[in-house]
């Protein structure tokens, strides 16, 4: 009889991140990549920045939950109708500036404009900012 073979179970970098983009492809892409990699073991994807702020408080209500469910890495687009990437930067920092919820945040965008991203910059240093497509040598920037 043969043994089962043992797979060692995946080292993820991160416990969970938030893909923010209008375009579902780039969403499902981006998600197949950070599969690929064991990026994070969970991976939410949401296609408007109004109703991705609408999770994120819906994960911040519990405060004992609050820090295991909000995404370590939150990755937001900056061209999106309703409300665009700088907008939601702006209102999840007003939410959560007070909390001890504390996730990276990173813009992930088409846009060669390089006034995207002086504005993103002004709104924080500590915003990464990323073209697309995403790469696995992109990702690496990510710590």
């Amino acid at each position: 009889m043969k043994k089962p073979i043992k797979r060692k179970k995946p080292i993820f970098k991160f416990n969970s991140i938030l893909l923010v983009d209008d375009n579902e492809l780039d969403n499902f892409i981006n998600q197949k990549i950070m599969e690929s990699v064991f990026f994070a073991q969970t991976i939410y994807t949401n296609t408007s920045g109004t109703s991705a702020l609408e999770l994120l408080k819906n994960f911040s209500i519990n405060e004992k939950l609050a820090p295991v469910l909000m995404p370590d890495v939150i990755f937001i687009d900056i061209n999106m109708p309703f409300m665009d990437g700088i907008q939601f930067i702006n209102q999840f920092i007003k939410l959560f500036e007070k909390t001890a919820i504390k996730s990276k945040l990173v813009v992930l965008t088409s846009s060669i404009n390089p006034e995207d991203k002086k504005a993103v910059s002004k709104l924080s240093q500590e915003i990464i900012f990323l073209n697309k497509p995403l790469t696995n040598e992109s990702l690496a920037l990510i710590v």
